[in-house]
């Protein structure tokens, strides 16, 4: 039973959840299981090969610190929710408890606004070597960079207690199923039998701080660096300057857009479908093709790869 009773009403409360899942298609689970399988085994694969890489001693710097943390955290979030989603393509049961529900939610927002402010910390540290070259390793020492890092973690932490417990402590009465393939927050919401327009408001304050403002602290520290780019005297300065920002601006663009359109309003009118979509965008595509983004644009990376690529050939 997934609801129980609750006191002499007939109001019920839910113990467990349903997750109806990403596709309503049967007859195709089989095959969603291994393409999103293969997804996955692309994203652990990727991510642990740069922090592999980035570990040699060439790359002692900022950039490849920050890249490491990064991820990390993204084979995190690929890790909590693909998992999940593989088990449910095979199988009947596709429940999840109460508690599995509130964890997942928990650390998939702390994941999410702790990565929102760390790509900030990534943009300060392009902007700081880019505007501010002489004093670089003044202003991005060791300890500023674990602090960087360490307030990212804190932010996560917060929004991620505060939402959580504002979502679990009110009512669940039932239906208990969730038209999503994970526990979200806006699906999770359209379950309350209460009112919740003033969650709505709190929601839509947790996004302005945690992708609105991040993302326009980013947007200013580009739009200086772009300023200075094109004061650079040399066409090819200008180009590998740009090539060092791109990657970065490319996956702020991929997370951010994402993530602004799902939780601009957690019970807007646009097909679940939809939403569906995005969620997988931020969730596990985006995790998948931030080592490819940041490989393929990066020298230095493929330079250490074809090393130890060619390393594991000869030992063969």
């Amino acid at each position: 039973n997934y609801t129980e009773k609750v006191g002499r009403s007939n109001c019920t409360t839910v113990t467990t959840f349903v997750l109806l899942g990403l596709f309503r298609c049967t007859e195709l689970q089989i095959l969603f299981f291994f393409m999103f399988l293969l997804i996955y085994t692309t994203t652990i694969i990727g991510n642990s090969l740069i922090i592999i890489v980035t570990v040699h001693p060439s790359f002692y710097t900022p950039m490849y610190f920050f890249l490491r943390v990064l991820s990390f955290m993204d084979i995190c979030t690929s890790s909590v929710v693909v998992p999940k989603m593989l088990v449910n393509f095979l199988s009947q049961d596709k429940s999840i408890s109460y508690l599995g529900c509130a964890a997942q939610l928990y650390l998939l927002i702390f994941l999410a606004a702790a990565e929102c402010y760390l790509l900030v910390a990534m943009a300060y540290d392009r902007y700081v070597a880019i505007c501010n070259p002489l004093r670089y390793t003044i202003m991005m020492n060791r300890r500023v960079c674990f602090s960087l890092v360490l307030l990212s973690f804190l932010t996560g932490t917060v929004v991620s207690v505060v939402q959580t417990a504002w979502v679990f402590t009110l009512p669940f009465c039932g239906p208990n199923k969730i038209d999503y393939f994970f526990c979200d927050i806006s699906p999770l919401i359209m379950l309350l039998c209460t009112e919740t327009s003033l969650y709505e408001i709190q929601a839509m304050t947790t996004t302005v701080l945690v992708i609105f403002t991040p993302f326009s602290v980013i947007l200013l520290s580009y739009i200086f660096i772009i300023f200075r780019i094109l004061t650079m005297p040399s066409a090819k300065g200008r180009y590998k300057t740009f090539c060092t920002c791109s990657s970065h601006l490319l996956v702020v663009m991929l997370y951010y857009g994402s993530g602004s359109l799902i939780y601009l309003r957690p019970k807007f009118s646009y097909p679940q479908g939809a939403r569906k979509v995005l969620a997988l965008v931020y969730t596990t595509m985006t995790p998948m093709l931030n080592p490819i983004i940041y490989s393929l644009r990066n020298t230095d990376v493929k330079r250490i790869l074809r090393t130890m690529m060619k390393k594991v050939r000869e030992r063969q």
